[in-house]
């Protein structure tokens, strides 16, 4: 009896711990998001990024369906999970140019 009070509390805390960790993801109409792939694939690509294009979120849904479009599809509903924020700032290919000079 013993043992199986401390599994009960053990799973309590690690529950607590990890719903702790969690952050809480709102979007908002007009923003843009990208769309995870979960497909199973043949041959998978190990380096190949499975965040799909950018998405414009149309409509928010209570319960955390949100309604998304694409650039060439139509308007399509995924659950909120599946999203994340897409942020535009520097390119990968960005680069700044620095004079490097001998110290005299």
């Amino acid at each position: 009896m013993n043992a199986y009070d401390s599994a009960s509390i053990y799973k309590a805390r690690s529950k607590q711990y990890h719903d702790s960790r969690i952050e809480k993801r709102e979007f908002k109409e007009g923003e843009n998001v990208l769309l995870y792939n979960f497909r199973l694939t043949l041959f998978p690509d190990k380096l190949k990024s499975r965040w799909s294009f950018p998405f414009d979120v149309v409509r928010v849904f209570p319960h955390g369906a949100i309604e998304i479009r694409g650039q060439d599809t139509d308007n399509f509903k995924v659950n909120d999970h599946r999203l994340k924020n897409y942020y535009i700032g520097d390119s990968l290919g960005s680069f700044a140019i620095m004079d490097l000079k001998d110290p005299p």
